[in-house]
């Protein structure tokens, strides 16, 4: 994948344990990652983003904004692919 958005609060571990599996691993150590999470706590943001987290949006975020994050951090080719596509 070219970018992964990740939720704080799922059923089977949270998102700060799937962010720390996918930094140990040398495929997936530099994806960009986006976690989305009602928590504000700055505890909870310090620690998405020193276990790696690129990016940590709060919801209800705005849909502009989410994709503006998005387009960041995807290589410009597939921007440019959902533009022609869109």
């Amino acid at each position: 994948p070219d970018l992964l958005l990740l939720d704080l609060m799922l059923p089977e571990m949270t998102g700060f344990e799937i962010v720390e599996k996918l930094r140990k691993e040398e495929a997936t150590a530099k994806l960009p990652i986006i976690l989305l999470s009602a928590k504000g706590q700055k505890a909870d943001i310090e620690r998405g983003l020193g276990l790696g987290a690129t990016e940590y949006m709060m919801k209800p975020f705005d849909m502009n904004d989410l994709v503006a994050t998005v387009n960041k951090y995807l290589p410009a080719e597939t921007t440019e692919k959902a533009r022609d596509n869109g």
